[in-house]
């Protein structure tokens, strides 16, 4: 049966209670869990009859339990289910219930010794008849058998858990690889959101103030999003939303250290000569310290408001290839010109030219074409995912990549909310997820755990071949500590 000690489950889960009475099920699940998982049998007995000690109410109780798992386990939300679990039919159902929605289940087996069960019955106000008690541990001896036939993914003793994001299921054991052979990793902000409390006349001061905290707490860049307006899944259209290479040349005068660039550059938005020209001069005047993150441009709607074309996708990847190839030139020596499959450049000039030899340029995308691009021109590909879509990523750049030539480095974005413990986790989920979201599937999206869930997260990300994380921290307003936090993450792969 494996005792084991703390263990993180997977959200959403089913998780059922098996044992006698005065195990300690209900003291154990009210510690592990938050009320609202837990669907206790002597709970609903008080709902429906004169109290939880109402036998005479039992059926009408497990006809409403029946119902609320079956509910629950069909919206695939986390069901811890409290009671005797002795009955291996009702087991079985929702065992079997679990499959049909996709959802992990596990069973807790609380094999506490008869003598404590007894003690512990003694010292209820209102105590299980003995011969009833004696036959429930009798049935217990034989139920325990049957739980290795039942089917469950993990029988689990009575010790810690934690039903967590997918992300970070085993980090406890990336962790410990970590600490025993610490893996480099670098790590960014993405900055998506430019409002905040003090409101836009503050914005400039806000915003150097968040690069200079970044910089302290050990980011090795600072990215932003290149757009016009706020896109819809982080905000509103009429949100404020500063102009990225502008905002960029502005952070270059607040930092020293830190690197600079978008993710990424829709490709359609620019003139791409003059996007090197525009990437050039904020590498000679950041000392070096550009990136020229490029992408293909999806959003639609923002080319439509400000009267721009949006070509079809095959004609902005020919773009794209013509630009992945005429910046180097534009960025090299000489004024020659340039031709390629739409675009004409009679003088590559760009003087002066950029400190970086090469300036990095950083392609965005998981497509399979986006990545055979970035096996050929860029130096870096960012991309999304768990660790196991990111190692699949990072295998296709390698597979497409010319022999002798190292593949582009991988970098990582996702949306990061870190707190020092899982309560600051659960407080900065309830606070921070709109109304009508289950609290688990936005800490899902946002990526919700504490410090060392994180560590073990982007161990999982490195060891998949990750050379850099890029953070958006969806808390990130006046109230800076987020950063702060972050730098116990990063002083770990330091």
């Amino acid at each position: 049966m494996g005792d084991v000690g703390g263990r993180n489950l997977p959200s959403p889960c089913v998780v059922v209670l098996v044992g006698p009475g005065a195990a300690g099920k209900s003291t154990w699940a009210g510690e592990a869990f938050a009320p609202e998982l837990v669907v206790s049998s002597d709970r609903l007995r008080a709902l429906v009859g004169a109290g939880e000690d109402d036998l005479a109410a039992s059926a009408d109780a497990f006809a409403l339990l029946e119902e609320v798992v079956g509910q629950r386990i069909g919206r695939r939300l986390t069901t811890v289910i409290d009671t005797l679990g002795l009955d291996r039919e009702r087991r079985l159902n929702w065992l079997s219930l679990a499959r049909e929605h996709g959802i992990p289940c596990v069973a807790v087996a609380f094999d506490t010794p008869a003598a404590e069960c007894r003690r512990r019955n003694r010292e209820r106000t209102k105590r299980i008849p003995a011969d009833v008690l004696t036959a429930q541990l009798k049935t217990w001896a034989r139920v325990k058998n049957e739980l290795p036939e039942d089917g469950y993914d993990e029988i689990l003793a009575p010790r810690a858990v934690r039903v967590v994001p997918e992300a970070f299921v085993q980090a406890e054991q990336a962790v410990q690889r970590q600490q025993a052979a610490p893996a480099r990793l670098q790590f960014g902000l993405q900055l998506s959101s430019y409002t905040h409390k003090a409101g836009r006349k503050t914005t400039g001061e806000w915003i150097r103030q968040v690069a200079t905290r970044a910089e302290a707490a050990g980011f090795d860049g600072i990215y932003v999003m290149d757009h016009f307006r706020q896109i819809p899944q982080v905000g509103r259209a009429w949100e404020d939303f500063l102009e990225s290479w502008t905002t960029l040349a502005y952070l270059a005068a607040c930092t020293e250290r830190v690197k600079l660039g978008t993710l990424v550059t829709g490709i359609t938005y620019r003139n791409v000569a003059h996007l090197g020209k525009i990437a050039a001069t904020l590498d000679v005047l950041s000392g070096g310290r550009a990136v020229c993150g490029l992408g293909l441009a999806w959003f639609k709607a923002e080319h439509d408001a400000y009267g721009w074309d949006f070509p079809s996708v095959s004609d902005r990847y020919a773009l794209l290839e013509d630009a992945l190839q005429l910046l180097p030139v534009l960025w090299g020596p000489g004024n020659k010109p340039w031709r390629g499959k739409v675009l004409d450049v009679p003088e590559t000039a760009c003087y002066p030219r950029p400190l970086q030899d090469p300036l990095p340029i950083l392609l965005g995308g998981s497509g399979d074409r986006t990545l055979r691009l970035a096996a050929r021109y860029a130096d870096a590909a960012n991309v999304f995912g768990d660790a196991v879509k990111v190692r699949q990523k990072a295998e296709y750049l390698k597979a497409h990549t010319e022999a002798g030539k190292q593949p582009p480095r991988l970098t990582h974005l996702s949306t990061t909310l870190v707190g020092k413990d899982h309560q600051q986790v659960n407080e900065l989920v309830d606070r921070l997820r709109p109304r009508n979201q289950d609290p688990a599937r936005y800490a899902a999206t946002v990526n919700a755990g504490t410090i060392a869930d994180q560590i073990g997260r982007f161990r999982e990300l490195a060891e998949a071949g990750t050379a850099e994380v890029m953070l958006s921290l969806p808390d990130l307003d006046d109230d800076l500590t987020p950063i702060d936090t972050m730098a116990e993450v990063i002083s770990a792969f330091r």
